[in-house]
């Protein structure tokens, strides 16, 4: 937990607080799209090339940040279950928009 000034009273807030006790203020939706903005550094579309063409071998979960699971994938490329998964996840990045991308990644559910 950490202090925060608010940017309409300028008093000291929790950036955990959902408002500014002094003014009102609305806190916690600046606080969520500021953490999407800086940690927002993948791209849907890159994560979808690398898991249709090399999904087999896990490429794409290297990228969004789950080696354990690429890892996995590239020990069991031989059996072609990875590939398979790299295939469906495809569609599902291809599916889904960049602001759903953004959200599972910063979440960590991809």
């Amino acid at each position: 937990m950490a202090l925060i000034q608010c940017p309409e009273c300028g008093k000291q807030v929790s950036d955990l607080a959902m408002a500014c006790p002094g003014c009102g203020n609305p806190m916690q939706a600046r606080t969520s799209q500021t953490i999407i903005r800086t940690q927002a550094v993948k791209s849907r579309s890159t994560a979808a090339v690398l898991s249709l063409f090399l999904g087999g071998i896990g490429a794409h979960k290297f990228y969004v940040g789950k080696p354990g699971v690429g890892l996995l994938y590239a020990l069991f490329c031989w059996t072609w279950i990875p590939l398979l998964f790299g295939l469906f996840e495809a569609l599902q990045y291809i599916s889904m928009s960049d602001v759903v991308f953004q959200e599972k990644l910063v979440k960590g559910k991809l």
